[in-house]
């Protein structure tokens, strides 16, 4: 999924376990997706299926997997058994045959260089954007999550931070929000890192009591999003787009 694109021109990008497949056409399917929800008669609860909270954390909303939305969303939801999400998590630390030491690193803090941002895009073969406008829909963004591998040379001399993979959440802060951008690079693909990206920023937003969470995904990346707890078309409803005539 991907709203890198010019307008009428959107780019795709699978986030399957496999390599990304990147490929560009005037107008393709997508598909609306929808994470999971059940709403009650009385209280405004969302219930997600336990697969997908057991794939992001363990022991968390232990009464009936549920999340209360009852609370000002500007408050982080906290729940017995859940901690908030950190601004900065260390997912992976490891030694490389060169002797290299890296760490992958996720944080929240939107810290993003445009530059090195339409860097990782040209990797995956992303159309550009004025970066202008990159830099305001980034500050824009209600959420903007990333991950970076910080690399030490093996006499520790030298460091190295490096923008690999990000996404990014707009939300009314209240009810709503939709995820864009999800992007990670070639190099990184096949670790489960796009997985993590997006379970972890889902889990951010859902913590802030925003419940309706929705992106927009093409056809061969639907079932990456639907093992994450995510369904295609909710009761029905249908993403649409508007674009400009030829």
């Amino acid at each position: 999924m991907c709203s890198l694109a010019a307008p009428r021109l959107w780019c795709h990008t699978c986030l399957s376990s496999s390599r990304f497949e990147v490929r560009n056409e005037l107008l393709p399917p997508t598909v609306y997706l929808r994470l999971k929800r059940k709403p009650e008669k009385r209280l405004e609860r969302w219930f997600l299926k336990a697969g997908f909270w057991d794939s992001i954390a363990s022991s968390i909303l232990k009464n009936n997997n549920a999340t209360e939305t009852m609370v000002p969303p500007s408050t982080l939801h906290e729940e017995e058994g859940e901690e908030p999400i950190p601004d900065q998590l260390l997912l992976a630390d490891r030694s490389l045959s060169d002797g290299t030491q890296e760490q992958i690193i996720f944080s929240l803090t939107g810290d993003v260089d445009v530059h090195a941002l339409q860097d990782l895009c040209d990797k995956v073969g992303w159309p550009r954007r004025p970066l202008s406008k990159v830099a305001v829909s980034l500050k824009n963004s209600f959420l903007v999550a990333t991950l970076y591998s910080i690399t030490k040379s093996p006499e520790g001399d030298e460091e190295r931070k490096q923008l690999i993979g990000m996404a990014r959440a707009t939300s009314d802060q209240a009810f709503n929000a939709t995820i864009w951008d999800v992007i990670v690079d070639p190099s990184y693909q096949g670790q489960g890192l796009g997985k993590a990206l997006v379970q972890k920023l889902t889990r951010a937003l859902l913590q802030r009591d925003i419940g309706n969470i929705s992106l927009f995904a093409d056809s061969k990346v639907v079932d990456f999003y639907k093992n994450l707890g995510f369904e295609a078309d909710p009761e029905g409803i249908k993403g649409m787009f508007w674009h400009l005539p030829f």
